[in-house]
């Protein structure tokens, strides 16, 4: 396995994309250990002490006015996990508990939690040992921090929770075992800081900004394929329209297109004495479309990288070189950031696919099209894609619902101590419902396009979109005459999930998603 290297604070879009993928081992940056002693040794000297600190000597939340004894210290901390372990639903998938344990350990390493070298060794050899956490889905606010999920992928780490082993839940002792790794024995303020913290929300984020990046890759494609099959102009993509405008997203879409569209034979038997002045807004204004939606997961991208990155417990320890330290009680466990960069990637995921709806729904519209009724040599005998854009359609309205802010809304909780919550599991949850709905969409648009391009033949499209039509080809077969398409769907929107399609985007040198 490749070995990567971390180094607190500095976690890439690249690093924490082959940690989600898994086959790479995990080793802390060795600079790391001596930040995480000084913090660790303030926590032990308050622990020692007589004054009350938060989350050291103290309950929780609402409880934290009372004091507990030093005889119960370590006592408190796994109470707080038994107790917190309350989450509900299907498993988080392995991918976004991969990203919990590595984020959650390069937090803590950034030496600000208080926390041992051996509760951050743990984590990495979790991770390492290929070992992932049961961690239910459902149950966290979002504020406070991820309390629930975290505390499911800590139990884990003591021995008490469960492993999730080829889809079956296993007693995670058993596991740790297994691959020769100590249960984790928790001190003073190390169960706090393992369950505070934004890194299940963060971690279901980053999860759906890593399925955006091949979905809308090939919603490009999809989108330049019925370009070419309803014999539409690529005029709107000139780069001198979208200069003028400034926009960078849609400057980088449109010339996303014009390359991925360039050497159409199609598209030249076409350009003199066409009687359609100007095409419908699903071709004419992809690249403003598209190009505000790549715009915006690029803000989602920088707001998850520095929250990746970043120190999200409580109380922080501050351990000075000059032997000065402090501790300070604030609310960086508040998940507000990602809950905003949630929403604004599921808007983002529901135009992707809102875009291509109509698209489709222009293809099999003769009268827009000027291809068959429905794609169907034989209309009326045949329903052709008439039902499959109602499958479309039906999605891109899921969507809409799905798409309104998660981040809007607030329940108090801990009686009323925590009085304002930010949503942000959940949000960033919903966005794995909504990539998958898009991808049948865009499945759905791959089909139809490809229809249209056989009623064109024998016009060649460009060399890139040819390639995309014999990579749709490959497993889903034409529909001269009316079959069972849902096969060819499911096996379509593989497509969209897969590197094929956005490596046809990259190998035209047009755009990559998230640099």
């Amino acid at each position: 396995m490749t070995e990567l290297q971390i180094t607190p604070g500095a976690l890439t879009l690249d690093q924490l994309r082959a940690i989600r993928e898994g086959g790479v081992q995990l080793k802390l940056h060795a600079s790391a250990a001596e930040i995480i002693r000084r913090s660790a040794a303030v926590v032990q000297a308050a622990a020692a002490g007589d004054a009350p600190v938060y989350g050291v000597n103290t309950g929780f939340g609402k409880l934290a006015s009372k004091r507990i004894s030093k005889e119960e210290l370590a006592t408190l901390q796994f109470n707080l996990i038994r107790s917190h372990s309350v989450g509900v639903g299907a498993p988080l998938q392995p991918g976004v508990v991969r990203l919990m344990l590595a984020t959650k350990a390069a937090s803590l390493a950034r030496g600000h939690s208080g926390v041992r070298e051996t509760v951050v060794q743990c984590l990495l050899d979790v991770f390492n040992a290929g070992l992932v956490p049961y961690v239910p889905a459902q149950g966290s606010v979002g504020a406070s921090g991820d309390l629930a999920p975290l505390s499911h992928m800590t139990l884990a780490l003591l021995g008490e929770g469960e492993m999730l082993v080829d889809g079956q839940r296993k007693p995670a002792l058993a596991e740790l075992q297994k691959h020769g790794i100590e249960p984790l024995v928790l001190q003073a303020k190390e169960g706090l800081a393992l369950i505070n913290g934004t890194q299940t929300s963060t971690a279901l984020a980053l999860e759906g900004l890593l399925r955006y990046e091949l979905v809308y890759a090939a919603a490009i494609v999809s989108g330049a394929l019925s370009l070419d099959a309803a014999r539409g102009s690529d005029g709107p993509f000139d780069d001198r329209i979208h200069q003028v405008r400034g926009q960078p997203g849609q400057i980088e879409a449109a010339r996303a297109y014009r390359q991925i569209l360039a050497g159409s034979a199609i598209r030249e038997s076409h350009k003199e004495g066409d009687e359609r002045v100007q095409d419908p807004y699903c071709l004419r204004c992809q690249p403003q479309v598209m190009g505000a939606c790549l715009d915006q997961s690029r803000y989602v991208r920088d707001v998850l990288l520095r929250e990746a990155n970043a120190v999200t417990d409580n109380p922080l320890v501050f351990a000075n070189t000059d032997g000065t330290s402090y501790m300070v009680s604030g609310g960086n466990f508040h998940a507000e950031p990602v809950a905003l960069a949630a929403d604004a990637l599921a808007c983002a995921i529901a135009e992707v696919g809102a875009i291509a709806e109509r698209r489709i729904a222009m293809l099999i519209d003769a009268s827009v099209s000027r291809l068959p009724p429905f794609l169907t040599a034989n209309a009326g005998l045949n329903s052709g894609f008439m039902i499959a854009h109602v499958t479309a359609a039906a999605l891109a309205s899921e969507n809409k619902s799905l798409a309104h802010p998660a981040s809007v809304d607030s329940l108090p909780t801990s009686a009323n101590q925590e009085d304002h919550v930010s949503m942000a599991t959940f949000g960033a949850r919903r966005l794995g419902q909504m990539l998958d709905n898009t991808s049948h969409i865009i499945g759905i648009e791959l089909l139809a396009a490809s229809q249209g391009i056989e009623f064109l033949r024998p016009l060649q499209s460009s060399a890139a979109l040819e390639q995309v039509h014999a990579l749709v080809r490959k497993t889903c077969p034409p529909m001269p005459t009316d079959h069972y398409l849902a096969p060819s769907i499911a096996a379509a929107t593989e497509l969209v999930g897969g590197a094929e399609l956005a490596q046809i985007v990259r190998e035209t040198g047009s755009l990559v998603v998230l640099p």
